[in-house]
């Protein structure tokens, strides 16, 4: 019996002495196994960044770092020939010249706190539109995936461009990317913008008239670049009068860090203005749209020329260019999708782009055909159509009148800021050119309702401008004065409006409640009564917070309103369908 209790003490022991033994065997390979996914992702993190990396240029000649801006005086710079400076009409003029690289260090020299305060805008915006740090880091390195080979699209005269101008960039978002890779990225946001439509980004609407529709006969053309990023983007927009030393001299609309082009016009009397259109979402990077355009003011001397270089270019969104040419004395229509290139040519002498195709390529596509049936496109088509036929003649001032204009269909009040409108009081800026003359004129703020600011190409880029002079270089003569909109008690009310928008909006968002809630709502739909969002988002508000009776009365107020889209009334109807059966 002892025996027996020795040998059960053995092997209890022996049990005992066992029992950790195994445990440390597999937590030792538990630590290995982590060990080894720890590593397994970290060099998959690394083979990641690697394959999204892009790779800087390589300039031939780095002596033009070695430049620094001289101060003139107040907001007026200079590096040898090239300089920056603030109108007193608000806008900013600048001038570059040399070969890529030099142009773009030159051009970040000159306007380093533009550059910046664009990005901090740009990334503020991006913040506000994705809320939650998870989703922004998603974005990331979505973007960057996407766009891993978007340097493979973009000639390397603009690579350098743009490497010049990213040394001026903040080392402050190198979390995102390196400055060199955010730069080049930024390139491909108007494009983003362009997938992204139902986001009210994107919706512009331009024309152009000739012959007897002229009031000279030589081709007049105005457009409205709508494209908002928020207030603080579009404020210190940049008139960029550019001599390469390769292609044509030429002036474009510009912002901070931006050498792409959007609006612009070559000594050549060659004009370029873009239109988004309907689009499928990317399934890979290509050439920015911005970079076309670019290209396009830069070698091209007429509409064939422009075509061939668009033909040749293969881009991720589509969009239409409105190519103005004084040597034809018309305007065509290049449309362009990420499969397919079409033109238009109208045997009117008028033209007009809203968002949407109109060449026998592209016009019968599924996607455009549902864009004109579901979207605010043919309806801005139609009313410019309206406006143009009511001038007899068309010149700078009419053009203005029509790229300023609010009403809705045969002069329907549609509510200010509706995307229906012509003038949707959102737009980065607005243009009209003569290209028989060089002459161009360019919206100071707010939007399109300040002077137009007139320039004349041909005295610019002569050799007696003297440009170091604190002279005006703007033609004072020939501004078309700011719009009477602008003093008048609509004006005081859609401020208003925008602050009580806000206000409401981020009410909403906090889900917190506004006091004294009914003379607020009285109060925000007094200042912009026919507006089908001032009641939106009213119902949105007493939705959230439970007051549904209240909420329906908005809703269906809102859907006896011009509404932009289909899809907006869709949601709106949903809305009501749901606090119905709430009840």
């Amino acid at each position: 019996m002892l025996k027996k209790n020795k040998r059960r003490k053995r092997r209890s022991r022996s049990k005992n002495k066992k029992g950790p033994s195994f445990l440390k065997i597999w937590a030792k390979r538990l630590g290995v196994v982590l060990l080894v996914l720890f590593v397994v992702f970290a060099l998959l993190a690394l083979i990641f960044r690697w394959i999204i990396k892009i790779n800087e240029p390589t300039p031939e000649d780095t002596a033009v770092l070695e430049l620094e801006r001289k101060e003139v005086a107040e907001n007026f710079y200079r590096i040898e020939n090239n300089w920056l400076k603030k109108n007193n009409s608000g806008l900013w003029e600048m001038y570059i010249e040399g070969e890529a690289f030099e142009r773009g260090v030159i051009n970040g020299k000159l306007s380093v706190e533009l550059v910046e305060k664009q990005e901090i805008a740009f990334v503020n915006q991006i913040k506000e539109l994705v809320p939650s740090d998870f989703y922004l880091r998603f974005l990331k390195y979505g973007i960057g995936w996407f766009n891993r080979d978007l340097d493979e699209y973009i000639p390397e005269e603009y690579q350098l461009e743009i490497l010049g101008v990213s040394k001026a960039a903040s080392d402050e978002y190198q979390f995102i990317a390196p400055n060199y890779q955010r730069i080049l990225n930024y390139h491909a946001a108007h494009d983003i913008g362009h997938a992204l439509q139902n986001m009210n980004m994107v919706g512009c609407t331009s024309f152009a008239a000739w012959d007897r529709k002229s009031a000279d006969s030589t081709l007049i053309i105005g457009r409205n670049f709508d494209f908002y990023v928020g207030d603080e983007f579009a404020e210190d927009k940049i008139v960029s009068f550019v001599n390469p030393d390769e292609g044509h001299q030429f002036m474009m609309i510009t912002w901070g860090g931006m050498i792409g082009s959007v609006s612009g016009m070559n000594v050549k009397g060659l004009t370029m203005t873009m239109n988004a259109a309907k689009s499928e979402i990317p399934a890979k990077a290509a050439t920015p749209i911005s970079i076309v355009g670019r290209q396009i003011l830069q070698y091209a001397s007429n509409i064939e020329e422009a075509y061939a270089i668009a033909k040749q270019s293969e881009t991720f969104v589509s969009e239409s260019l409105m190519i103005g040419s004084a040597e034809d004395n018309r305007t065509a229509i290049i449309e362009i999708t990420p499969t397919k290139k079409g033109i238009y040519r109208t045997t009117r002498n008028y033209a007009i782009c809203s968002n949407h195709f109109q060449s026998d390529e592209l016009k019968a596509e599924e996607l455009n055909k549902q864009s004109i049936a579901e979207t605010d496109t043919d309806y801005r088509y139609k009313r410019m159509k309206e406006l143009i036929t009511q001038e007899k003649q068309i010149d700078q001032h009419s053009a203005a009148r029509i790229l300023r204009n609010q009403r809705g269909l045969e002069g329907a009040d549609i509510g200010m800021g509706n995307e229906k409108a012509i003038n949707q009081l959102i737009a980065h800026h607005a243009i009209i050119f003569k290209p028989a003359s060089l002459q161009v004129w360019v919206s100071a703020p707010p939007w399109q309702l300040g002077e137009f600011v007139a320039y004349d190409l041909g005295k610019i880029f002569s050799d007696t401008l003297n440009v170091f002079s604190k002279e005006e270089i703007k033609e004072d003569s020939l501004t078309i004065p700011v719009d009477n909109f602008l003093f008048s008690s609509d004006y005081q009310k859609f401020k208003l409006f925008r602050a009580s928008k806000k206000q409401l909006l981020a009410s909403i968002k906090s889900e917190t409640e506004i006091e004294e809630m009914e003379v607020f709502a009285k109060d925000f739909v007094a200042t912009n009564p026919n507006f089908y969002l001032t009641y939106v988002l009213l119902a949105n508000y007493f939705k959230q917070n439970g007051n549904c009776d209240a909420a329906v009365s908005y809703y269906t107020t809102a859907l006896e309103k011009e509404i932009p889209k289909i899809a907006e009334i869709t949601v709106i109807q949903e809305q009501i369908k749901e606090c119905t059966e709430d009840k």
